[in-house]
């Protein structure tokens, strides 16, 4: 299916391209999930960086006149956007996080947990005081990690991640970040890789989805690395690991951060006892839970026993 926006009837202007790729992305039925949640602002997306436009130019540039050479480029990535289901973040090559641009490819999930509200209030009000040392596990892209660097000026980041091709693309964005004295990665399988190493912060946007959920997902997703997403048929493989092992690489006042999406249900299922505090967001999302290195001590033969 081709976007045929190149013949004489096509829109000459910025505004009418970026109309027509939205109609167009509605006729074939795409699915928005990944940075946007609509076919206008997705286009709208492609359109801007196909001529190199930042993406929060004035209204103003609707009308200019788009050059026979530059439909060429956005015709390709309309193209490539309906015909592959590619998210328009992989066709880019980068993707926005907590008010920071980040350098993604297929090696990486594209950044979009609702984490990204809580590093901007600096997790306010639950943290007592700046963290020094903050661990990002399964860092990915490494986008939690360096916002976290970003706003906790003062801080220390580890990013961690099982996957060697993950972390390739969040060094690079570490130097992107020009963060190198106070950001590095490892390689880790959960903590096996961290040694005795203990954190003020950890957080984590691991693999969370169930196998139903899994299999149900529109194709765009499946362009993303399982091994980012898929945990168990619960969702909660990865999950239950972490909370047995996580107060060991807590600080006294320490507090794990976790997203476990649509997971959380089974979560307070499994562990009825163990209080969860369940995050509240103001631009959407859900799932994701803070639980004390003082609580996680204390509900720790209930992870023994999961």
């Amino acid at each position: 299916m081709s976007a045929m926006l190149n013949t004489p009837e096509s829109p000459v202007t910025i505004g009418s391209y970026i109309q027509k790729g939205s109609d167009l992305f509605d006729q074939a039925g795409l699915f928005f999930g990944h940075g946007t949640d609509n076919a206008w602002d997705e286009s709208l997306t492609l359109v801007l960086f196909a001529l190199s436009l930042p993406g929060d130019s004035d209204s103003g540039i609707l009308e200019r006149p788009v050059s026979p050479e530059e439909a060429a480029v956005i015709t390709r990535l309309f193209d490539r956007r309906i015909n592959e289901r590619l998210p328009a973040a992989y066709l880019t090559g980068e993707a926005w996080f907590a008010g920071f641009k980040f350098s993604i490819d297929q090696r990486v999930l594209v950044p979009r947990s609702p984490i990204a509200e809580l590093i901007e209030t600096q997790f306010q009000p639950w943290l007592i005081t700046p963290p020094m040392s903050i661990l990002d596990l399964c860092t990915g892209s490494g986008c939690i990690g360096i916002a976290c660097a970003h706003y906790f000026p003062e801080a220390n980041v580890t990013l961690s991640d099982i996957s060697t091709d993950a972390l390739a693309v969040a060094n690079k964005n570490i130097s992107l970040h020009q963060l190198n004295h106070r950001a590095s990665t490892v390689h880790s399988d959960l903590f096996a890789g961290l040694g005795s190493q203990r954190f003020d912060l950890i957080v984590s946007n691991p693999p969370y989805v169930d196998a139903s959920d899994l299999a149900s997902m529109p194709n765009e997703y499946h362009h993303e690395p399982e091994i980012g997403l898929a945990s168990g048929d619960d969702g909660l493989d990865f999950t239950r690991q972490l909370l047995l092992e996580a107060g060991e690489h807590l600080n006294e006042q320490g507090v794990l951060i976790v997203e476990v999406g649509n997971s959380w249900v089974a979560l307070e299922t499994m562990f009825p006892q163990v209080p969860f505090m369940w995050l509240e967001f103001e631009r959407g999302g859900h799932g994701v839970f803070l639980i004390t290195a003082e609580q996680l001590s204390t509900h720790r033969e209930e992870f023994i026993s999961s």
